[in-house]
């Protein structure tokens, strides 16, 4: 018996012709108008920045999960799977080394908490979390340090991103939003023992 993830594998060819060497890959063409540049912000300055400007939205508007005294969650608007989360520090800095403790502490708290209430929502199997440091890392937003909660599930590499050219969120970003801002506050207990 042959396991249904390898009956729908599709090899992926790199630009040379070759193998890609058994890797799969998480198709995401719909990231492509923020690959364009929609929403990115067109300037360094601090104003020009979404980080900056999306704590001065109410929490429906901004897609704010959850707020805390140094940082912030909130849902990705060009998500890699549904419930891709990012931690911001509202402080606009560039780099990791640049956090107080402080805010290196909740940024890891709130990471903690985003993890238990996505899977607890939606019963994400893993998650990638992580940010990229500059630009030539691949920070699409390079000035304002943020960190990535992927929710991942077996198969979601499957042939549906890969050959119907479809990502299959079950519910609109607002929605995912309310959800996982109603669980917040019992997620954030669990952590503490309240």
């Amino acid at each position: 018996m042959t396991d249904a993830r390898e009956e729908l594998r599709i090899p992926v060819v790199n630009d040379d012709g070759g193998p890609s060497a058994g890797f799969e890959h998480l198709w995401t063409p719909y990231r492509m108008a923020y690959i364009r540049g929609e929403n990115k912000p067109v300037t360094d300055a601090a104003d020009d920045c979404p980080f900056d400007r999306i704590p001065g939205l109410d929490d429906a508007d901004g897609l704010v999960v959850a707020r805390g005294e140094t940082v912030y969650a909130v849902l990705n608007l060009y998500p890699y799977n549904a419930g891709h989360l990012m931690v911001v520090p509202y402080r606009h800095v560039p780099d990791y080394t640049d956090l107080t403790p402080a805010e290196v502490a909740e940024l890891g708290a709130f990471t903690q908490t985003a993890m238990r209430v996505v899977r607890a929502v939606s019963g994400a199997h893993g998650f990638n979390v992580g940010m990229n440091q500059g630009s030539i890392a691949g920070a699409g937003i390079a000035d304002h340090l943020h960190q990535h909660v992927v929710p991942r599930w077996g198969g979601d590499t499957n042939f549906m991103p890969v050959i119907g050219l479809t990502r299959v969120l079950p519910q609109v970003l607002t929605e995912t939003r309310r959800l996982l801002a109603d669980a917040w506050p019992s997620a954030g207990r669990a952590e503490t023992g309240a």
